[in-house]
C-alpha cells in the first residue's frame, strides 16, 4: 500500500518553478524558475522562503558546491553567478553565452554546462574562465551526468546520449536513445535510467556499451525529470501531463500516481524533483508556480 501526505505547499514564487538543489543543511533546499528569484526553502517550516538572489532573466539551473557553501546559478542568455549562501554575496560571474543554460554539473575544480545552442562549455571554476568549448549536435543540450570513470553523459533533444571523456571531453560513443528529447537521465549501478519527450522510461544496462534492458510508455506526455529514494528502491518520475508517478525499482513496476484530484497535486507541467533524506521527503516543482512536499508512505 502507497499513502500519499502532502505537509507543505510552497508559493512564493511569481512564475513557473523550474529547477530545485539540495541545500547547505539537510533540511534546506533552494528553487528558481520563471521569475529569476533564487530562493532557500526550510522544511522545518511552512513559512515563506529566503530570497538569497535575483537575476533578470529565466533560470532553468542552480547547482550547489556545499564544500564551498556556493551556488552556482544559471541565468538564460547571460551566463553564471556564483553565490554565497550565507551571505547572499555573489562571489563572481561569468558572460559566456547567449542561450538559454539547461543543465550544470561539477567535476572537481571543473563546471561542465549544456546550452541550447548545442554546446558544452567547460570552465575552470576558480579562475572563472572558459576552457573548452565543444560542439554536440546542434540541438538544445537537456540533461549531464558525471560518471565513476571520468566520463560524462551529455542528453540532448535530438534523442541521443553520447558520452565524453573527462577533462578533455573527447567524444567516446554515441546512441539514439529515444525519438525525441532526453530531459533526464539517472545512473542506478549497471543500470542508466532515461526519460524523454516520448514519455517513455527506458532502463539502459551499461556494463559495456549503452544497451536496451526494457522501455515503459511510462506518461502521457513528456517526462521532465527522474529521481530515486535513497535506498534505490523506488523512483519518481515529473511529467508535462501534471502528474508524480512512483515506480517500484527492481520489478519496473508503476505502483501510484500523485495528481491534483486525488492529492492536491499540480495543475500544469511537474518541472522538477528532489528526493530528500530529510524525512524521507519527495520535492517537486511545476508550472503553476508552486512547490510540493510529499511523504510518501510505502507499505509492503
Amino acid at each position: 500500500m502507497v499513502e500519499i501526505q502532502k505537509p507543505i505547499t510552497y508559493t512564493g514564487h511569481s512564475d513557473a518553478v523550474y529547477t530545485l538543489e539540495r541545500g547547505i543543511e539537510p533540511h534546506l533546499f533552494y528553487s528558481a524558475g520563471g521569475d529569476g528569484n533564487i530562493v532557500e526553502w526550510d522544511l522545518n517550516t511552512s513559512d515563506s522562503g529566503r530570497l538569497i538572489a535575483k537575476v533578470q532573466a529565466s533560470v532553468y539551473s542552480i547547482r550547489l558546491v556545499p564544500e564551498r557553501h556556493m551556488l552556482i546559478v544559471a541565468q538564460n542568455y547571460e551566463g553564471i553567478h556564483l553565490i554565497d549562501v550565507l551571505s547572499n554575496k555573489e562571489l563572481g560571474s561569468l558572460q559566456f553565452t547567449t542561450s538559454a543554460i539547461f543543465d550544470m554539473r561539477v567535476a572537481g575544480d571543473l563546471l561542465i554546462v549544456a546550452t541550447g545552442e548545442g554546446k558544452v562549455y567547460v570552465i575552470d571554476l576558480p579562475k572563472l574562465r572558459v576552457i573548452k568549448e565543444v560542439e554536440v549536435c546542434d540541438q538544445n543540450l537537456r540533461d549531464l551526468l558525471i560518471q565513476g570513470d571520468n566520463t560524462c553523459l551529455v542528453a540532448s533533444s535530438d534523442g541521443f546520449i553520447r558520452k565524453y571523456l573527462l577533462p578533455d571531453f573527447t567524444l567516446v560513443s554515441e546512441l539514439q536513445a529515444h525519438d525525441n528529447s532526453v530531459f533526464a537521465l539517472l545512473p542506478k549501478g549497471d543500470t542508466l535510467v532515461s526519460g524523454s519527450r516520448d514519455a517513455r522510461l527506458k532502463f539502459w544496462n551499461t556494463e559495456d556499451e549503452l544497451s536496451l534492458d526494457q522501455s515503459i510508455n511510462a506518461h502521457m506526455y513528456a517526462i521532465n525529470d527522474v529521481v530515486a529514494r535513497q535506498d534505490g528502491a523506488y523512483l519518481a518520475t515529473a511529467s508535462m501531463d501534471k502528474t508524480i508517478k512512483i515506480w517500484d525499482y527492481a520489478n519496473r513496476k508503476l505502483i501510484k500516481v500523485v495528481d491534483k484530484a486525488r492529492h492536491k497535486g499540480h495543475l500544469s507541467s511537474v518541472n522538477k524533483l528532489l528526493w530528500l533524506e530529510h524525512e524521507d521527503l519527495l520535492i517537486s516543482c511545476s508550472d503553476d508556480r508552486s512547490i510540493g512536499v510529499w511523504r510518501i508512505n510505502i507499505e509492503k
